[in-house]
This record gives C-alpha cells, structure tokens and sequence, in this order.
C-alpha cells in the first residue's frame, strides 16, 4: 500500500472469511505496514456482529494499538440460518428479510460508528467494506435474491452518508465499497462455477485498486478491477 504513509497500521474486520484472511497475510507480507490485526467471532477480543456491545468493547480494547490507517470490513453473508437467498416475491419471509438487514446493513454501520474514531487524523486513511454488484439498483437486471439485494443496497447508503460526514473531520479519508468478484469461499461456494477467483487474487486486486483511489469527500462504489460500479 504505497499511497498510505510508511508504518501504517491495518485493521481486518472478519478476518476469519475467506477473503478477510487473503486480506491479512497480503497485508503482513507489506514491509510498510507496521501492524495489521484480525477481528472476528475467534479472535481475541471477539467481534459479534449482532451485539451492539460486543461492537463497542472490541473497539475500545483496540484503541490503544492504533490509530490505523487502514480499516477493511469483509464481514457479511449470503446464506443466513441455512437459508440462500430468495429468488421469488412468494419466498419471502420477514424474519429473514430483518435478519439479512441486520448482518449486512445494521453490523457494518455500527462498526463505522464504533471504529471510524479509530482513524488516524491528518493523514490519508481507508475505509473499504466488501459489498456486491447486486446491491447496485441501477445495475439490477435480474431480480431475485430479495433480501441480499435490499441489504447491500441499505449498506452502500449507509457508508455513503457516513463518508459525507467523516470527511469533515479527515478530509484525506477514502471510503469505498468494494466488488471483490467472484470469489470461491464458504459464503459463495452453492452459487459459483469453477472459475471462480481464489480469495488471494481478490485481495491482491482489492488492494490496489485501493491504493489508487483518491479522496472525494464520498463513498465510491467499485469493483476487483478498478471500474465504478453505478449505486
């Protein structure tokens, strides 16, 4: 990461996915990264997701070994309980919708709200959170996957409206919603083919095309190859 000032600090958020983990070892493997640390459900402090104090106590036991440059939030899923995404207006089901928002919309804004403090000021900072192509509204051309859909297009506003207000304070701070591709990985594995990328070529590809956005006072939503994807 060469656009991030020598001895960067890095954090990983999710760090147990498949992605989250090709992130932290392309991340170790940086000479100019000072330190990078992994959150998630088995680290040390422990992240849930769904708790709200959990959230707020892992950021607080972290406080202290930053501020970090870099924040990537790969939390997410796409099958919840057991259950893939819906593919009709006859499968949907409230208590699914609620909880698809609760894990890719509500969580990651929390963290923002919990984390972004975690910054460091005056210099330039990254804040990139794994989102989808499906969560693009203009781009939806297919319909289907209800609830993943409305989720990821819920977290692309959220992060949009937490860049207009965080760039105030750190107006070098680069916030961005990223298309990782498709990627073989547990959360994706009944809906790829064989083509799918291997988690450590997405990182690679995620983390340059970090390195070449420039702050814009937003959010900017792209994808594994640079591209703008439209919200």
């Amino acid at each position: 990461m060469h656009s991030l000032p020598e001895g960067y600090r890095a954090l990983v958020i999710g760090a147990s996915g498949a992605i989250g983990q090709a992130l932290l070892l392309q991340l170790q493997s940086d000479p100019r990264c000072a330190g990078v640390l992994g959150v998630s459900r088995q680290s040390t402090p422990g992240l849930d997701l769904l708790s709200e104090p959990s959230i707020r106590a892992c950021a607080q036991a972290l406080a202290g070994q930053g501020p970090f440059h870099l924040v990537l939030d790969t939390t997410g899923a796409l099958t919840l309980n057991g259950r893939g995404p819906e593919k009709r207006l006859d499968e949907l089901d409230a208590g699914h919708l609620l909880d698809a928002m609760a894990l890719n919309a509500v969580g990651p804004a929390l963290l923002l709200q919990h984390f972004s403090p975690l910054l460091a000021s005056g210099q330039r900072v990254i804040w990139a959170k794994l989102s989808a192509r499906v969560g693009s509204i203009e781009d939806n051309r297919k319909g289907g996957w209800y609830g993943y859909r409305a989720a990821k297009a819920a977290l692309n506003m959220l992060l949009q409206t937490a860049a207009i207000e965080i760039a105030r304070r750190r107006p070098l701070a680069v916030l961005a919603a990223l298309q990782p591709g498709t990627v073989r990985s547990a959360l994706s594995q009944p809906f790829v083919g064989a083509d799918a990328m291997a988690p450590e070529d997405s990182a690679q590809r995620l983390l340059a095309v970090l390195d070449a956005l420039q702050p814009t006072g937003r959010a900017q939503f792209v994808d594994h190859q640079g591209h703008t994807i439209p919200w």
